[in-house]
């Protein structure tokens, strides 16, 4: 159980990371067929990526995102990160394994596919690490905070409103829940709202041999982890209070 858990975990993220860092180069990169595509195909990208990973990641629960898993914990009507998988110090640090490998394994994906994009003169270096790790339009750190903190939390509190809501959109709502945060919350900062999407592929862009590539910006790296894992929390006391 434990194995299936933990590969289904690492495999919906992975599939997450290579669809959604993969839209991010097809806008950004030089020379690609989407190449100035626009922030909404970003948005798009995104959300039925997070669609295609929850699909994928059925068994573990598809947290896809430590600041679920956080959200859950916080949730004190949730017992179980999934059927049978109880809330606990190893599932948890099984979980955020997991979801920081298959971030990381799909933002290699994403290299791959893009690699002779990458490498093109064309490319400017402040898109290679755009593909892999978000970034503030205006660094202010304190502020950028704050946009993660509320950006994730009405992620973990939607999801929380989800289970004692009539619908049957499954994976759907909370892919479209991701397409409107972007849209919507997501302009200040890149909407990381997950610190393994943004720490993963931010570890793949500093050791791929990718030219030209510059720094990993790792003076920033703090608040795509810092902000979802607070907002994350207080979604999830949230949703616990209310629904």
């Amino acid at each position: 159980m434990t194995a299936q858990i933990f590969l289904a975990e690492m495999f919906g993220t992975m599939t997450l990371l290579a669809l959604g860092c993969g839209v991010v180069a097809n806008v950004v990169l030089a020379k690609t067929k989407g190449f100035s595509g626009g922030w909404l195909l970003i948005n798009f990208g995104w959300g039925l990526g997070v669609f295609s990973g929850v699909f994928v990641a059925a068994q573990s629960g598809a947290h896809l995102n430590p600041a679920v898993t956080v959200g859950l914990i916080a949730n004190q009507d949730v017992h179980e990160f999934a059927p049978g998988v109880a809330i606990t110090v190893a599932n948890t640090l099984l979980y955020f394994a997991a979801e920081m490998l298959g971030a990381f394994l799909g933002a290699v994906l994403a290299w791959l596919t893009y690699r002779n994009h990458f490498d093109h003169p064309d490319t400017e270096t402040g898109a290679k690490l755009a593909v892999f790790s978000t970034g503030p339009e205006i660094r202010n750190k304190p502020w950028n905070l704050v946009t993660e903190i509320i950006g994730t939390f009405f992620l973990v509190f939607v999801i929380g409103s989800l289970g004692g809501t009539p619908h049957e959109l499954g994976p759907l709502a909370v892919g479209l829940l991701v397409l409107v945060i972007g849209a919507s919350l997501g302009g200040p900062t890149g909407y990381a709202i997950n610190p393994a999407r943004d720490l993963g592929p931010r570890i793949a862009h500093a050791l791929l041999p990718i030219k030209g590539k510059g720094g990993s910006d790792w003076s920033y790296s703090w608040v795509p982890i810092v902000g979802p894992l607070v907002g994350g929390a207080l979604g999830g006391l949230t949703a616990g209070a209310i629904f």
